[in-house]
């Protein structure tokens, strides 16, 4: 197996090896459907650090030789974007390694190895109901916009995929699940579509509308009218796929 490590974590290789070749047998399963054939999270201590490994599922016949021949793997993007991310000053859980094994020209097994975040929320738990939560909610919309200056489109930008530090109200956002990201200068009609997967409730659409209108020259009617149109169409869309 083939593991490259980041510059930002001094984890020794034999411990990433060790953590890898005994990967089932190891940590706190964070995430597990084998019904459904997804992606593997465990929480793992290791040299007295706790440690977040994705194990990617295993891609169909032809990806298998698409991402070990054509393009980069899942766990590779997730390390570089990582990496990029950090450049920028966007929060994420610091990168450790990736790994890869490749057996007959293909792609058989794929790892992504990070540090454990110990967070307090994510997008998912706001609840307007909550006391600060509209605050937090605002300051998200914020560091959205951050992303989109820095020309950064998260296409996974959804409810489990940002957490959040409280610190006292000074509220920090990290970004996970970072395999498919672009960057490139994002219109008003892309920055708007990038909020669609994040909530369907019109008070948290109305709310973060309002918020992102004061850093654009845009008005909050015309905001509002682009973000909700998007979350309308992908909850649609999302439904039709689910009775079909």
């Amino acid at each position: 197996m083939n593991i490259y490590i980041s510059k930002y974590h001094k984890l020794p290789k034999k411990s990433i090896e060790e953590i890898l070749l005994n990967f089932n047998a190891v940590g706190h399963s964070f995430i597990e459907d084998k019904t459904k054939r997804r992606n593997h999270v465990k929480v793992v201590e290791k040299e007295g650090r706790r440690v977040n490994v994705k194990s990617f599922q295993q891609p169909n016949w032809l990806n298998r030789y698409v991402y070990a021949l054509f393009r980069k793997s899942k766990a590779e993007r997730s390390f570089e974007f990582a990496k990029r991310l950090i450049e920028k000053g966007i929060g994420t859980p610091k990168p450790i390694a990736y790994a890869e094994e490749i057996g007959k020209g293909a792609l058989t097994k794929s790892f992504y190895i990070s540090e454990q975040l110990d967070y307090d929320l994510s997008f998912g738990d706001l609840d307007l109901k909550k006391a600060g939560h509209e605050d937090i909610l605002r300051a998200f919309t914020h560091f959205t916009y951050t992303l989109h200056e820095q020309k950064i489109e998260f296409l996974d930008h959804s409810p489990e995929n940002t957490l959040i530090e409280l610190n006292n109200g000074n509220y920090q956002f990290y970004l996970v699940d970072l395999n498919r990201m672009y960057f490139h200068s994002l219109n008003f009609i892309e920055r708007m579509k990038n909020f669609a997967r994040l909530t369907t409730d019109i008070e948290k659409v109305k709310i973060m509308a309002e918020e992102y209108a004061e850093l654009i020259e845009k008005s909050e009617a015309e905001v509002f009218e682009k973000m909700w149109f998007f979350v309308k169409s992908l909850s649609k869309n999302e439904s039709t796929s689910i009775e079909t």
